[in-house]
């Protein structure tokens, strides 16, 4: 599913939004167009979600600790 993350250049609003050939994301608080696109790693959620290593992590994260991490507790 292409989930992209956003912030508008009107009123700064950041959200994601899912994306196809046929639809063209707007803020869902002002619908302006005008977007900012943010890089982003992709996500997987699930028990068949691969970790990082086998060790407890102290943070209760999912052990990948990357900086757009949405698990991160720290």
């Amino acid at each position: 599913m292409p989930l992209f993350e956003y912030s508008c250049e009107d009123c700064g609003h950041e959200f994601e939004a899912f994306v196809t050939s046929q639809r063209t994301p707007s803020c869902p608080d002002c619908r302006s167009e005008r977007l900012a696109k943010h890089l982003s790693s992709p996500g997987m959620v699930g028990a068949s979600a691969p970790r990082a290593s086998s060790a407890p992590q102290p943070s209760g994260g999912c052990g990948a600790a990357g900086a757009g991490c949405a698990c991160r507790m720290n």
